[in-house]
């Protein structure tokens, strides 16, 4: 029997596990061992994936995936623990106690010109950037580990002048499954940190365990940061820190990041292990008495074969020794083992398989998970099921329901727009509209009684307040959306989007992954093309990054809302609507064309965590927040101000730098006439147009600051276009080439080659499409 046919409601026992390479490496670092008990959650609303439910977390797999994992032993699940089994009071360690286990190297400490950098590490949904932020506050800086497209953020730690804190990408474990493992692996072994500061989440230890295991073989100065310890008390849970410290060899300290309690106390101990580099005091987890010692003999017999190489490639000897012995194949190319040691490697690794009874990665996986078990059955008392897991549980199932998964998605994103576009952000766009225009007034009133300078006065009046000052008030827009979107991606719903709509995404060559980076296009496309990073599948991140342009971005919310109002002021929601519709349908249908020509292959395998629901915290929201309002800011007052004043400077002369006095003879007016009759087919021929087209692939923004520029009045604008070239208008916007940004992102991500063919293909894509709008409504006789 397989994993595939376990029923809803059942717990099994894993007999073993199919596959190969690097998925099988995967689901063996997350828990799907022999022997562990696996319980059917839920099935997904179209089938596919699956949920289930293992080491107290939940998982998900697709059928596919499911059917290699052989299962024995079905029963009935057991029902989660309702109370708390001891009986009695439970002590608990304050936050920010424990931490008494130092080893005494006896080695002087770094001197204090010495930077002590750490790398901060855990697993996805731990509260890891919660901690940064905690740490750094706003100190921060962002960009890009070497050679990979994984974000980098560094910052110092406060009140500690002489550190540098990195915050790692979320992983499971230090295989190379994805490029965030890759990223970690290489960001210790050759930046040489002087300290990790490991946070797990105490609710979930288990599978937090697993990587700290492995960062321990690392050799590397280490503080265990016990995070979540407060749900845990109020759950009726405890864990005994110092028989925790005593087994790992660690400081182990407990910690809220959420709250900020019992940071100072974690700071200590981190800058302490690193000041006299006290290196873990445990970094074998194999016991020779167990399962016949198979395993142990195994990974000492490893080690000396190893001990001179791993010294010359720089490798911990230990580290070095448990991934080969799991088949890692990058560590055993960085070692350059001769032709003999290679074969007495195979044959050590061959006699452990045949006296364990196990494959040589499952071997190593339950050595592991069997040292975490003995571990947590010393010093972790387990709460009762925790209020967030039940609340969890009942929100999944509307939320991730067979019938209700999808129109509650449809539901919460058509709330979403509608609060952004009609309410809140509307509101607070009007009002900052208003403010613009009342200081617009004042400044044209005191320049005209002060006599300036006319040419001056234009360039503040015309170009500076009325261009500009156009895109500022859309601020609001912009910055509602995104609070929106942070709020489900922090909450956890973005992972129960996945899940929902792994199975239709993967009809178009996609897996559930993608639809978070293109979700965040919605947004913007800059962050969309950075979210899709996290995919572990190059085919799924470059085919995302590809369709993500097409998912309108909010900077184009000001030509919709411009637009929408002269010509459409009451189907407004509708228009917009419509056109966030067909950006989707465009791109579902490239994802087509791509996936039967350059993309062909089937989508990555979808394996992915569902953490329980939480309130995203109100810091980690306003940090996100503040980054993309102060992003458009400075596009606004660069990029934007710079192109609005070359506008206005090639609308007001003439090639010999007269002062025009009809924007038909400006410089502006002859090179857009060059490109207008390419539109003219479209509908939109005028060369103010197409100078605002131009002006958009700087920023999508400028196109309404230009047009505001270029016509003088809204009034202006409605003369020259009908309704019918207004929405031709509007489809061309949707999809032709994203900003310079974005551009620039797709550039940084895919290469140049890449970025040219988005620049180029979606102005003929976006002409095609605002062709087909011109000409059906003629058909149709619209005007």
């Amino acid at each position: 029997m397989t994993l595939k046919e376990l029923p809803v409601g059942k717990t099994a026992t894993v007999q073993s596990v199919g596959g190969e390479g690097a998925l099988r490496q995967h689901l063996l670092d997350m828990g799907l061992i022999p022997g562990a008990d696996v319980t059917m959650v839920k099935f997904a609303p179209m089938g596919d994936p699956l949920e289930v439910r293992i080491h107290g977390y939940e998982l998900t797999l697709r059928l596919a995936d499911a059917e290699k994992i052989k299962i024995e032993n079905v029963r009935e699940a057991a029902p989660e623990s309702r109370r708390n089994g001891r009986g009695k009071p439970i002590s608990h360690p304050g936050l920010g106690e424990g931490g008494r286990y130092h080893v005494q190297t006896g080695r002087p400490p770094l001197p204090g010109s010495v930077t002590l950098t750490f790398a901060l590490a855990g697993n996805q949904n731990c509260g890891k950037t919660t901690l940064f932020n905690q740490l750094t506050g706003s100190n921060q800086h962002v960009g890009n580990f070497p050679g990979v497209t994984v974000d980098r953020k560094d910052g110092v730690i406060r009140g500690h002048e002489n550190t540098l804190v990195t915050d790692l990408p979320g992983i499971y474990s230090m295989s190379p499954y994805s490029s965030e493992e890759l990223v970690t692996r290489r960001f210790v072994l050759e930046e040489h940190p002087k300290g990790i500061i490991n946070i797990v989440d105490a609710t979930n230890i288990e599978r937090n365990l697993y990587l700290t295991m492995q960062l321990m073989e690392l050799d590397v100065p280490m503080v265990l940061a016990l995070n979540m310890m407060d749900e845990v008390r109020e759950n009726g849970g405890s864990i005994r820190v110092n028989e925790m410290e005593a087994m790992l060899g660690i400081p182990v300290v407990p910690i809220s990041a959420a709250k900020n309690e019992g940071i100072a106390e974690l700071v200590d101990h981190a800058v302490h292990v690193a000041k006299y580099q006290e290196s873990p005091g445990r970094q074998d987890f194999c016991d020779a008495g167990e399962q016949g010692g198979a395993v142990h003999r195994c990974l000492h017999a490893i080690m000396s074969l190893i001990e001179d190489h791993a010294e010359q490639a720089g490798i911990p000897v230990r580290f070095a020794a448990s991934k080969l012995a799991e088949g890692d194949s990058l560590v055993l190319e960085r070692l350059g083992l001769d032709q003999n040691e290679k074969e007495t490697l195979e044959h050590i690794i061959c006699q452990m398989e045949k006296e364990r009874g196990l494959d040589r990665a499952a071997a190593i996986a339950d050595m592991r998970f069997s040292f975490i078990q003995k571990v947590c059955a010393s010093s972790v008392v387990k709460p009762r099921e925790s209020r967030e897991h039940a609340r969890s549980v009942r929100m999944d199932r509307i939320l991730t329901g067979k019938y209700t998964a999808i129109p509650a998605f449809i539901a919460i994103m058509a709330l979403v727009f509608w609060l952004t576009f009609n309410v809140i952000g509307a509101f607070l766009a009007d009002l900052l509209d208003m403010g613009i225009g009342w200081l617009t007034d004042l400044v044209d009133a005191a320049m005209t009684a002060g006599h300036v300078n006319p040419v001056l006065h234009s360039l503040v009046i015309d170009g500076i307040f009325n261009g500009v000052g156009s895109v500022l008030s859309f601020l609001p827009i912009i910055v509602t959306l995104f609070f929106f979107l942070s709020m489900l991606e922090d909450s956890g719903y973005m992972a129960r989007v996945a899940f929902v709509m792994d199975k239709l995404l993967r009809k178009i060559g996609l897996s559930g992954r993608s639809v978070v980076p293109m979700l965040i296009g919605f947004g913007c496309t800059v962050p969309g093309v950075m979210a899709s990073r996290t995919l572990p599948s190059e085919r799924d991140r470059k085919m995302t990054i590809l369709l993500t342009p097409y998912m309108s971005c909010s900077a184009k919310l000001p030509i919709y809302a411009f637009f929408a109002e002269a010509f459409f002021p009451r189907n407004g929601a509708l228009v917009m609507i419509g056109l966030y519709f067909i950006g989707i349908l465009v791109g579902i249908l490239m994802a087509l064309l791509l996936r039967g020509t350059a993309f062909r292959g089937e989508a990555v395998p979808f394996v992915m965590e569902l953490p329980n629901y939480r309130m995203p915290g109100a810091k980690n929201v306003g940090l996100l927040l503040w980054d993309k309002a102060k992003d458009f800011l400075q596009r606004a007052f660069t990029v934007i101000f710079i192109a609005t004043i070359v506008i206005w400077f090639l609308q007001t002369f003439d090639t010999r730098l007269n002062i025009v006095t009809d924007s038909q003879d400006s410089i502006l007016a002859m090179v857009a006439g060059w490109i207008a009759p390419i539109f003219a087919p479209l509908g939109f021929g005028d060369w103010r147009i197409s100078t605002a087209l131009i002006t958009g692939f700087m920023a999508k923004e400028s196109v309404v600051s230009t047009l505001s520029v270029l016509f003088g009045s809204t009034a202006a604008l409605t003369s020259m276009l009908t309704p019918l070239s207004a929405m031709s208008l509007l489809v061309f916007c949707l999809l032709y080439t994203p900003c310079v940004a974005a551009i620039a992102s797709v550039r940084r991500e895919l290469g140049g080659r890449w970025a040219f063919g988005v620049a180029l293909g979606q102005c003929a894509i976006a002409w095609v499409a605002a062709g087909a709008v011109q000409l059906f409504g003629m058909l149709l006789g619209v005007a």
